[in-house]
This record gives C-alpha cells, sequence and structure tokens, in this order.
C-alpha cells in the first residue's frame, strides 16, 4: 500500500491508517476542510503572482492551477450543499503554518521563490497522498461512497500534477542540485511535523 500511495511524490512517510476510519466518521467535517484547501491552494497561487511579479514564467501555471483549485472549491462546495452541510469559516491550517515555517526557517533553504515553490510543492504532495488515501478507503463502500471515491481519485492525479508544477517551477528558478536537495531535506522535515500534529478529521 506504501508504495502505491506515496509512488511519484517527495513524501517520506504515508498518513497513519487510523486517518481513513476517522476521515469516514467525520466525513461531513474533512469536505468542509477540503473545500477551504482547495480555496486556499488557489489563493496562495495568487499569491505567488503578486509577491514574485518579476517572473513571467510563473504567469500561465498559476492561472492555469489556481482556475483547477477554484473549480474543485466549487465541487466540494456543491457535494457540502448536496449533504445539507453549511461551508462554515475557514479553519486554522497548522500543518500549512508549519510547513511554512521550517521550510522557510532551517536547513539549505533555496531563499525567495525557490522556498515557497517547495513549501507548495509538498502541500499538493500531502493533499494527493490524503486524497488517494480517501478514495482507495471509499471504494469499499457503497454506490454513493464508490462514486466519491471516483471523485477523489481524479483530485488525486490533480494534485499529484500541482506538485509536479511546482517542483519544474522551483528547478527553472535555482540551481537543479540545490532544488533536489532541498526536496530530500524538505521530506524529512515534512514527515517529523506530520508526526508531531495530532490526527484530525482534516485535509493536513
Amino acid at each position: 500500500m506504501t508504495a502505491r500511495l506515496l509512488e511519484g511524490l517527495p513524501l517520506l512517510s504515508e498518513t497513519p491508517a487510523r486517518w481513513a476510519q476517522l476521515a469516514l466518521e467525520n466525513l461531513d467535517e474533512v469536505l468542509r476542510d477540503h473545500a477551504w484547501c482547495e480555496y486556499k491552494a488557489a489563493s496562495a497561487g495568487l499569491g505567488l503572482l503578486a509577491r514574485f511579479p518579476e517572473y513571467d514564467l510563473l504567469i500561465r501555471p498559476m492561472i492555469a492551477l489556481v482556475q483547477e483549485e477554484l473549480l474543485h472549491f466549487r465541487q466540494v462546495t456543491d457535494l457540502l450543499r448536496q449533504r445539507d452541510v453549511a461551508l462554515g469559516i475557514p479553519p486554522p491550517d497548522p500543518y500549512v503554518k508549519g510547513l511554512r515555517n521550517i521550510l522557510c526557517a532551517r536547513g539549505s533553504g533555496l531563499g525567495g521563490l525557490g522556498d515557497h515553490l517547495i513549501v507548495n510543492a509538498f502541500i499538493e504532495a500531502r493533499s494527493c497522498e490524503r486524497f488517494r488515501v480517501l478514495a482507495a478507503t471509499l471504494a469499499h463502500g457503497d454506490e454513493s461512497d464508490r462514486a466519491l471515491a471516483d471523485f477523489y481519485q481524479r483530485l488525486a492525479d490533480a494534485e499529484g500534477r500541482h506538485w509536479e508544477t511546482f517542483r519544474d517551477l522551483a528547478l527553472e528558478v535555482c540551481d537543479a542540485d540545490a532544488v533536489h536537495r532541498r526536496i530530500e531535506e524538505a521530506g524529512q522535515l515534512e514527515a517529523q511535523l506530520l508526526e508531531d500534529l495530532p490526527l484530525e478529521p482534516r485535509m493536513h
């Protein structure tokens, strides 16, 4: 299972097995959190354009990413409406906050845009892995669960592409060897962060 869940990703650790059951038992809460994750991902893409306007190579990839993340946001909010669940207010995300803190403050950072790209790459990679977990778990349920499993598999594929987009952009703006070293180091830091955070029914 581990090899499949982590295939093509820079992650060094797999989500604990008990998270899947926790997510199923609190699916409405997970969907609310997921919706806001998509919104924040779109905002992050726009934020990179505003923060680093001197990098024209960001424009088309980030516009494409933002459009796809907003589509996902709409799709998840549609699911919430079908389930008669309110979107609610955006919850804090200690995983994203922690990842930004450690990757911009520790180790052999790339600096500036490079570090921001690696942070976003790992957020997308972890989302991809969690979506794969949900898809595999829901696939064993009833017809509605299997439909949701198909949805999460499609989203997992999209998140996998997004991690590659951020990685490839980092390789364009930074020394390739430095990027690969930073990804390896970031994988270790991200795995430790995941172990330190409490296991909750949320995407990160």
